[in-house]
């Protein structure tokens, strides 16, 4: 029988409005039971908190961004490709169809074909860089050396879920053989340090590069404007740049934004015009022969010159890096229509220059470009060339945040420069260490040969690694045929490996600066990663069981003073060492104390609602909760959320959902088929039809019951709200950590020396969480790891 069919028979006419009123309020009381159902079924626990924690909704949107942001580095290599290839002249009429020949099947090849149409879908929900592809990887698998990942959800590959094909056997071994290889998992995480160490290189060489190149073409016009000034003007457009900064990606992207689209144009006509003007018949290297006679006459002057070639596809990591801010169709359909045939063009118009002008190899870009368009082309380039700079220094501070996110690197303030768009980041001390390298880099080379060597270096080193973190994505995600893959690495990779070879011959010609530089950053990601894990293995095997924080709670010694603390750490499976060493010292407990663990997923956001979960720690008058504030990649920690008033509101609806779940639990246990809510409906059916005074009594029971437990739950969330009111104090722990007794020279160098170097000289956490000083209380203990 429906809740409105309920009939009452010869209700006793003193008890009938008695009657009715405990009915309404049972209907009601029933009628929240069944609303809640579903949030029960939501909000249903299971034994482990960190699980929890790993259950989350990706976002899918994407918001737009300049086209110069992201095509600015690849769109500017015109002005230097040609005189970095021919370092020693034109030897040869054919030689400049063999290049041509090589340019255009490189950028079709690495580019388009890789980049656009395969390594685009690797994408880890929206957002792409060598991170994301090993954040992917460690959701597919136990690859990460942290131990946040709990037994339960080891699988979420799902690999039990298909059908027991090749492609799924394969992947399932090779999944096991990556999370049972300690080897393995340490080189992932190298290999990714290295990728983003090259980036990072790329972003100090791509503003050095273009803009000295751009310049450059002003000694065309005039004499008198020597090398050296050209380098003072260099490093003048350069220390602006780097100044503005602070004031967003976005606004400096704004700025230029149709200067890129003229650039696109002019470059795509120029070639245009060259074509036709000077020699139509360079359309000959559209077969690949020449690229065969090409290594035949030059032998291994051609293989060196491939480190000039390479330079065609400079920017092509940022195009993956920066697919954050676009959609992946949206790159596909640009680079198809607009920035490809572009820059093909420039390319064709160049050499069909060059067959006519084999003297000029030098100056290419700006000898072939009309008299009357001169100054007009000068200005745009210059423009471009800061875009192109632009696209490398913003793919530097995202990755170095994806980094930083996830254990990898030191903390750095993250400043979050735009409200609209959610990548958009700064972080100060970056840019200035980016400038001064830019400037040392510009002021020590002086002069793009060089330069053109060391660039070329971290641009191989990047596509390589994507190609070696793609093929594993291939065969254990994505499941492709092993044929397919085979060929990948084939024909891609050996491409890859053949450029590789050469850019590392000029090692000692200007080479060995990006490697010079990833030596750097990885040593220094690698102290505060491997101290990092450390430090969190130490408070795993040191933590607070509940039963220790009972008695520290209901220790007579200790007084509960009003107010709300909010204890940080990085431990997720329990509450962390240093608060029995607060305890120990401060023999006060807060009214609400809540520890809130910070956990970085491997997953590029986490949405705003989904923020925090909690656990409420027995017994609950202790008003003791535990909260995990999960956050992703790319999420700004406490830059631009309520932090402080989001928790306490979703501290509230947790402790109503648990009163929820508890009245939902005893309702819904199964009894011989039957919900006990189905139960109650048909006994109070029975009970109202036959007007039993039994009945009511029971009903009446049954609504004061919920009348005390409605009383609890007022109780509790005015206890929440009255802490709140009286103040938030914020207890971090800063942990100095050494070496532990008969630890080894290298262990103590790492520890003692480069770790607590790296931590005396960077930002405390205090700063990277924006918590007001006059609320901040800071525990020290010492970890000996």
């Amino acid at each position: 029988m429906s809740d409105e069919e309920v009939v009452v028979e010869n209700p006793t006419d003193e008890g009938s409005q008695d009657h009715q009123e405990v009915s309404d309020h049972h209907e009601h009381h029933k009628d929240q039971l069944k609303a809640k159902k579903l949030s029960w079924q939501k909000l249903r626990r299971n034994d482990s908190l960190d699980l929890e924690s790993r259950r989350f909704t990706a976002p899918h949107g994407h918001a737009s961004k300049s086209i110069g942001i992201v095509y600015g580095d690849i769109g500017t290599s015109p002005l230097y490709v040609y005189a970095s290839t021919f370092t020693k002249g034109i030897n040869h009429s054919d030689d400049i169809l063999g290049v041509l020949s090589l340019i255009f099947y490189t950028l079709t090849l690495i580019p388009l074909i890789k980049y656009v149409l395969i390594v685009l879908r690797a994408n880890d929900n929206g957002d792409g860089g060598t991170f994301a592809l090993y954040s992917l990887l460690c959701r597919y698998a136990k690859v990460g050396l942290t131990p946040s990942q709990q037994a339960e959800d080891r699988d979420v590959s799902k690999f039990q879920l298909e059908l027991p094909t090749k492609s799924v056997k394969r992947a399932s071994r090779l999944k096991s053989s990556l999370e049972n290889s300690p080897f393995a998992k340490l080189f992932l995480l190298f290999a990714t340090m290295l990728g983003t160490s090259m980036v990072i290189g790329d972003g100090v060489l791509t503003p050095c590069m273009s803009v000295l190149s751009a310049v450059g073409g002003i000694k065309e016009a005039t004499s008198a404007m020597t090398q050296g000034r050209v380098v003072l003007i260099s490093v003048v457009i350069l220390i602006a740049l780097f100044m503005v900064q602070r004031f967003g990606t976005d606004k400096v992207g704004y700025i230029f934004a149709p200067i890129l689209c003229i650039w696109f144009t002019m470059i795509g006509g120029i070639g245009v015009y060259n074509f036709i003007e000077f020699d139509p018949t360079v359309v000959k290297a559209l077969n690949p022969q020449y690229i065969v006679d090409y290594f035949r006459r030059n032998k291994k002057d051609a293989w060196i010159s491939l480190g000039g070639i390479v330079l065609a596809i400079t920017g092509t990591e940022a195009l993956f890096a920066d697919v954050g801010h676009f959609t992946v169709q949206s790159i596909q359909i640009s680079m198809c229509t607009v920035t490809y045939p572009a820059i093909i063009l420039a390319y064709t118009g160049q050499a069909s220059f060059l067959r006519k002008h084999h003297l000029l190899v030098a100056d290419t870009f700006f000898k072939s470009i009309p008299k009357p368009l001169y100054w007009p082309m000068f200005v745009v380039a210059v423009m471009a060339a800061i875009i192109a700079s632009q696209a490398m220094i913003s793919g530097t501070f995202s990755i170095i945040q994806q980094s930083l996110s996830l254990g990898c690197f030191p903390r750095v303030k993250i400043v979050h420069t735009s409200t609209k768009y959610a990548g958009q980041v700064y972080i100060p001390e970056v840019n200035y260490l980016l400038m001064l390298a830019c400037v040392g880099v510009t002021l020590g080379f002086r002069s793009t040969a060089k330069i053109g060597n060391a660039y070329g270096v971290a641009v191989v080193f990047v596509t390589t690694l994507t190609s070696s973190f793609l093929v594993l994505i291939m065969i254990m995600i994505w499941k492709t045929n092993i044929f397919l893959v085979i060929s990948y690495v084939l024909v891609i990779g050996s491409v890859e490996l053949l450029y590789l070879s050469s850019v590392l011959y000029k090692f000692d010609q200007g080479g060995y600066l990006p490697l010079a530089f990833a030596t750097l950053l990885m040593f220094i990601m690698f102290v505060w990663n491997d101290v990092h894990r450390r430090k969190y293995y130490y408070e795993l095997e040191h933590k607070i069981s509940p039963e220790q924080l009972k008695e520290i709670a209901v220790d007579a010694n200790f007084s509960r003073m009003p107010g709300l603390a909010m204890f940080y750490s990085e431990l997720v499976q329990g509450i962390p060492p240093i608060f029995n060493h607060y305890a120990a010292n401060v023999p006060a407990l807060h009214s609400v104390l809540v520890f809130v663990s910070i956990k970085s997923l491997p997953i590029s956001k986490v949405p705003l609602e989904e923020r925090f979960l909690f656990r409420q720690v027995e017994p609950k008058d202790l008003n003791v909760f535990r909260c995990v504030a999960r956050y992703g990649y790319t999420d700004v920690r406490n830059e631009n959320e309520p932090f402080e008033g989001l928790l306490v509101e979703k501290l509230k609806e947790f402790i109503k959902d648990n009163f929820w779940i508890s009245q939902t639990n005893i309702m819904h246990s199964s009894v011989n088929g039957d919900t006990k809510l189905e139960i109650e409906e048909e006994f109070e059916d029975s009970t109202l039809a036959n007007g039993g005074e039994k009945g009511k009594e029971d009903l009446k029971q049954q609504v004061d019951d919920h009348d005390k437990q409605q009383d609890l739950l007022d109780g509790e969330i005015e206890a929440i709200d009255k802490a709140w009111r009286r103040g938030v104090v914020h207890l971090i722990g800063e942990n100095e950590v050494t070496a532990a007794k008969g630890a080894g020279i290298a262990k103590r160098i790492v520890i003692d020396y480069a770790y607590n170097f790296l931590k005396r000289n960077l930002r405390q956490s205090d700063k990277v969480f924006d918590i007001p000083h006059n609320r901040l209380l800071k525990v020290g203990m010492t970890y000996e790891l």
